[in-house]
């Protein structure tokens, strides 16, 4: 009998710990996760550049972001969000945080209203910057 309830109670436990999981925990909750890979034929103006990037974000239903993105053949010196649709620039929306090629959305970052409407409608996009490309040398759209 004692073997039996353990067993429940271990089930149990593991069954809670998985709802707690599909409910996204934390301010993210009911968020959007997106892939986004990164390009030199993105950026506007295109960039002459071999390097490429990939990541992920996730983006809550109050607007939190958390997510990454990693590049390779890039010496990028900064990240951001931004705001634009497809072949146009805009301004920063986030910050990321550089840890050697991966840039991450630092803790705390939330997109207000009009950002997220921007997302929702595939108005937002990630780039690294480089030395050689100020304007940034890989870009890709973060589209829901």
């Amino acid at each position: 009998m004692t073997f039996i309830k353990k067993a429940f109670c271990a089930l149990a436990l593991v069954s809670l710990a998985a709802c707690g999981g599909m409910m996204g925990g934390g301010s993210s909750g009911g968020g959007k996760s997106v892939n986004v890979s990164l390009s030199p034929a993105e950026e506007v103006p295109p960039a002459s550049s071999a390097g490429s990037g990939r990541g992920s974000f996730t983006i809550g239903a109050d607007g939190a972001v958390s997510g990454s993105v990693s590049t390779t053949g890039v010496q990028g010196t900064m990240a951001h969000i931004h705001r634009g649709a497809k072949g146009q620039n805009g301004p920063v929306v986030v910050p990321l945080v550089k840890n050697g090629d991966t840039y991450s959305a630092p803790p705390g970052a939330k997109l207000n209203e009009a950002q997220l409407k921007d997302f929702r409608a595939g108005n937002l996009y990630v780039n690294v910057h480089s030395d050689r490309y100020k304007g940034g040398e890989v870009r890709g759209q973060l589209n829901p």
